[in-house]
């Protein structure tokens, strides 16, 4: 009869040694290179909690991350006729389109600035930049914003002009709509709720990845 020859420890050992280098530096998932769930996720649990942590300890500023991402996803200014307050239907879709993004974080203050182009008296001009700011806090508030959360009405007058000239100019006559912080003087809106809305993110952010494509349906199908 032969006699099998089986694994000592040490062979095992090295073995198990040899395993474990051949898998270092590899790019592919497996058990040995990545935690539970990686192909799925990518990499990314505990993101949401570690970003909790770090904005209740105050090593994140949060706010500077909210107001580049209101940049980024809404436009944050709206234009005006010469010598007008009054709010066209260009503007208002864009006053929409900020409302629907504000109503989504509830912890977080705005101002509104207001600007006039270099046409009239330095005084008249900051009157208007302020009933330019006025209108736009008015018609916010008329999409369901509280007006407390709109805590500063800021009138720049002709003083920040985009375009630089003593004419007319559409351009400098706005608005502009901007992240201030968030409502620090209440710590329990940060506190009992922050977590909810960093999981809203992280839910809102997950993205299926092509490879999976389909799996779903081969799964229930029995295919």
């Amino acid at each position: 009869m032969t006699k099998r020859r089986s694994l000592t420890t040490p062979a095992l050992l090295s073995f198990s040694l040899f395993a474990l280098a051949a898998c270092e530096g590899t790019t592919s998932y497996s058990s040995f290179t990545g935690e539970a769930g990686a192909l799925v996720a990518g990499g990314d649990f505990g993101n949401a909690t570690m970003n909790n942590t770090l904005v209740q300890n105050g090593d994140r500023e949060f706010v500077i991350d909210l107001a580049q991402r209101f940049a980024k996803e809404v436009p944050t200014t709206i234009n005006f006729a010469f010598n007008s307050a009054q709010i066209d239907a260009q503007a208002a879709e864009v006053l929409r389109a900020q409302a629907h993004w504000i109503r989504q974080f509830p912890e977080v203050r705005f101002k509104v600035f207001g600007h006039t182009d270099a046409v009239g008296s330095n005084n008249y001009n900051f009157s208007l930049g302020k009933r330019r700011a006025n209108a736009v806090v008015n018609f916010l508030v008329s999409q369901g914003i509280s007006r407390g959360r709109l805590q500063a009405v800021v009138s720049r007058g002709e003083t920040q002009p985009l375009i630089v000239t003593q004419n007319r100019e559409r351009r400098n006559r706005r608005t502009v709509t901007e992240v201030t912080g968030f409502v620090r003087d209440n710590p329990l809106v940060l506190d009992g709720k922050y977590a909810q809305i960093v999981y809203r993110d992280y839910v809102e952010s997950a993205v299926v990845p092509e490879t999976l494509t389909g799996l779903e349906n081969s799964v229930t199908t029995g295919e």
